[in-house]
């Protein structure tokens, strides 16, 4: 390693080291800030990116101008681009987690003791929190605003592709805690598209205390791997659709194509179709019609290309592949039994969801499918924390430990034992 290559991984090590020693000072400083001056940050924050609306849309034209000229691919862009919508809908987050009820210091199953005791639980903050993502620069203000509330401190790592819009957001969010008299240090964005920034921040178990990655197969992998620090992760979102013997036709026909076309980049869109072969011949051909409109590329089973016989095979590898394209596998079940045992064989534990109008095919559907949300009759593209009430989520977990599912307030906090006593000794 040459003089100036080690110079340069001692500053970034100094650099994110810094960066940890800030956040723990302002994560006990936001361990202890009231409900309203959290509120008040987040209403601040929400009105600041209104007011640079156009500088954050300058900003994002030149990620996305320098994404275009790396070759990023269409689903990649779409997840870097902010819209007015997207905009809309970042500023729409922070007032609806604003407008949520504190988990902070809730107390909850209290209970008297034999022994004259009360013994009970308090909601606190997980302290500071790292959140290393891709592409999506709206995910700087949702994952900031969720830490926010929930107490916590954050240091943020957004991809390079996305650096000028996140150093955008950043501005708005430091100048909203400022105006709310809390630490601007509780968001820290990190400004170096140095990769071992990312090593760094993986190493620092002494300063954080727990990671979220959020992106590709990649990076997740990479943050499993390198991690010292407990992670909250998802791989994949492999989701299914399976459309039953008793599933209303029409039902079928907008969650299917909802789920798959909506939009093609995100963990919640349906990957696998599966069809209940005594509906197949009925439903396949109609929904083809609405895919082939899309351009969704088909590919199907056997007896799937029986009944659409223009589509391509699918391979094996397509049952456990996450396409984030418009690109479906199908396949022709001999009914439930078969679809539960495909989706808990080749899901990633995200999202499925089954349409019927049988009472117990859907509650054997949603107790015997291992995955963290399990829908009946509804649009895979509802697994988000938006849509579930959380006012926004800082990524979905499909771990079975501390968080499962999208990630929202409570995802952010743990429980400590509280005992209350009036000169109580154990004998």
């Amino acid at each position: 390693m040459s003089a100036n290559a080690e110079t340069m991984k001692f500053d970034v090590v100094q650099y994110m080291s810094s960066m940890g020693e800030k956040a723990q000072i302002a994560a006990t400083q936001m361990a202890k800030a009231e409900t309203a001056e959290k509120n008040a940050a987040l209403n601040a924050i929400a009105d600041e990116l209104d007011s640079a609306r156009e500088q954050l849309k300058a900003e994002n034209a030149l990620d996305l101008k320098a994404g275009k000229e790396k070759g990023l691919d269409d689903a990649l862009l779409d997840r870097l681009a902010l819209t007015d919508d997207r905009i809309d809908t970042m500023i729409e987050g922070l007032r609806q987690i604003a407008s949520l009820a504190d988990p902070i210091a809730e107390i909850s199953d209290m209970s008297y003791r034999p022994s004259g005791i009360q013994v009970g639980r308090m909601r606190v903050p997980l302290g500071v929190v790292g959140i290393i993502y891709e592409s999506r620069p709206n995910v700087t203000a949702d994952a900031a605003a969720l830490c926010l509330k929930s107490g916590n401190a954050t240091i943020l790592r957004g991809g390079s592709e996305a650096i000028h819009s996140n150093q955008a957001i950043a501005s708005c969010i430091r100048t909203g805690l400022q105006a709310a008299g809390l630490p601007a240090d509780a968001v820290q964005v990190i400004e170096t598209t140095d990769r071992a920034a990312v090593g760094a921040l993986l190493q620092m178990k002494d300063a954080v205390d727990v990671i979220i990655p959020r992106g590709g197969k990649g990076l997740i992998e990479r943050v499993s791997n390198e991690s010292k620090i407990p992670v909250i992760k998802h791989l994949d979102g492999i989701c299914h659709v399976y459309i039953d013997e008793f599933a209303d036709q029409q039902k079928a026909l907008d969650v299917a194509f909802n789920s798959k076309t909506q939009r093609y980049g995100t963990c919640n869109t349906m990957e696998t179709l599966l069809v209940c072969e005594k509906t197949a011949a009925d439903i396949l051909p109609a929904l083809a019609s609405l895919y082939n409109n899309e351009g969704v590329e088909l590919r199907g089973c056997n007896k799937t290309r029986k009944i659409l016989t223009d589509i391509n095979p699918a391979e094996a590898a397509d049952w456990d592949t996450e396409y984030l394209a418009p690109i479906l596998s199908i396949r022709v079940v001999d009914g439930l039994d078969q679809a539960i045992e495909h989706i808990n064989r080749h899901s990633s534990q995200h999202t499925e969801s089954i349409v019927t109008e049988n009472y117990t095919h859907s509650r054997r559907f949603l107790r015997e499918v291992d995955s963290s949300s399990v829908m009946v009759n509804a649009s895979t593209r509802f697994a988000d924390g938006f849509e579930y009430g959380l006012g926004a989520e800082i990524g979905i977990s499909t771990d079975k430990f501390h968080a499962r599912g999208p990630v929202g307030l409570e995802g952010l906090t743990s429980l400590k034992y509280i005992v209350l006593g009036d000169g109580h000794i154990r004998g």
